[in-house]
């Protein structure tokens, strides 16, 4: 049984919302970068003193972890969400680029992606770790799905799409603008499908 599930089965009830905690971390790591933000700082923002961080979440990383878990159940999944929607490898892929280039720029202080970007020239190797894991299971997953239609060519334009994410996110960080995110996804969206017809 993990800590956090010990935690809540003895001792007084907590005073605050796990979700919503998750929630408002979630979100000041993607606003600041993991770095950025210091325990005492959180603990601040989640109106939650030390013993009670870390009593249900460990560590710093452990709630970055969770942030993450929530993080890439959300519409911030952009390839999660194009495949739900159904269609071809190349309709989901260039929808991927397109649901990027909405999700990327600036909203509420915060822009790029969460798990491209918070640990961006981190000191923290376990939540590089979590971060670089998340990144490696979500290019397995598109090559995977490309691989259905493009088998002799799933690596090579995975790597296109997970090299343009990238980019994006780094540059959306920097303040690029949504009509600069949006041509550039569509243009490496007609390059990926041109790239993919080369059989």
């Amino acid at each position: 049984m993990s800590a956090i599930k010990k935690s809540v089965l003895r001792g007084r009830p907590r005073s605050f919302d796990l979700d919503e905690a998750v929630e408002r971390a979630m979100k000041l790591f993607h606003r600041r970068g993991y770095d950025a933000v210091g325990v005492a700082e959180l603990g601040q923002e989640l109106g939650i003193k030390p013993p009670s961080f870390y009593a249900a979440f460990g560590s710093k990383a452990g709630l970055f972890q969770r942030a993450l878990e929530r993080y890439t159940a959300s519409k911030a999944n952009v390839f999660g969400n194009a495949r739900a929607k159904g269609g071809s490898v190349t309709d989901v892929m260039e929808r991927t680029l397109l649901e990027a280039a909405r999700i990327y720029p600036e909203h509420d202080g915060r822009a790029g992606c969460l798990v491209l970007d918070g640990t961006r020239n981190s000191s923290d190797p376990e939540a590089c770790a979590l971060a670089a894991a998340l990144k490696v299971a979500s290019r397995i997953q598109m090559r995977d799905f490309i691989a259905t239609e493009f088998p002799a060519k799933a690596d090579e334009l995975a790597d296109v799409v997970t090299i343009a994410l990238a980019g994006m996110s780094s540059v959306a960080r920097d303040g690029a603008k949504a009509s600069t995110l949006e041509t550039f996804a569509e243009t490496a969206g007609r390059a990926f499908r041109l790239e993919a017809g080369r059989i």
